[in-house]
């Protein structure tokens, strides 16, 4: 009897396998060769799934962005304003080994992103997405008297997220100078400066 395959599942196989090659070894060395062998496939199973190693980084990508995505809502479900807001922010830094490997795999794209348009689109979109919520959450913040007045909300939304880049940035390069408190508080002190 011939064995069932689930695609999906094996696409998703594929997907986790290329982001730990990501992460462990960097975006250069995710070769469809190194994929495959990761993800205990041979290299020509991934031509069944995907067209090419451009595709799967890209899936690879918003499948990351999907699942954060996904626990950032269910962590604000019922939150408005700063206390949201908080949430937002702090989930998007690398404050433990989850957000850490999400972080490295994110920050693995951008200078692909920078020669690929089709790894740009993608960033840029959820980026957009990002920067609306954290805007929407300000204005439900100055809306709550929770924040000072004749703040520049777009002004502020831009502010945070240089942050939440840079304070990521300097967590998996420096890790030895900036732990996860360090960030937390300095993320967290920006928030507070608002009100």
């Amino acid at each position: 009897m011939p064995k069932i395959v689930d695609h999906d599942e094996r696409r998703r196989d594929v997907l986790t396998a290329a982001s730990r090659v990501i992460v462990r070894d960097g975006i250069d060395a995710a070769t469809t060769r190194a994929i495959a062998k990761e993800a205990g496939l041979s290299n020509g199973v991934l031509s069944h799934y995907f067209a090419d190693k451009d595709e799967i980084l890209l899936s690879a990508l918003r499948e990351s962005h999907q699942r954060i995505r996904a626990r950032i809502v269910a962590k604000v479900d019922g939150a408005t304003g700063l206390t949201a807001l908080r949430e937002v922010l702090l989930d998007n830094l690398p404050l433990d080994a989850e957000r850490t490997r999400e972080t490295r795999l994110e920050v693995s794209f951008w200078s692909r992103t920078l020669a690929s348009e089709a790894l740009a689109a993608v960033q840029r979109a959820e980026a957009a997405e990002l920067r609306a919520a954290v805007r929407e959450l300000l204005g439900q913040a100055r809306d709550a008297g929770e924040i000072r007045e004749g703040l520049d909300l777009d002004d502020a939304a831009e502010q945070l997220l240089a942050l939440v880049d840079g304070l990521s940035l300097h967590r998996v390069l420096y890790p030895e100078r900036l732990g996860g408190l360090d960030v937390e508080r300095v993320m967290l002190a920006a928030v507070s400066a608002l009100t």
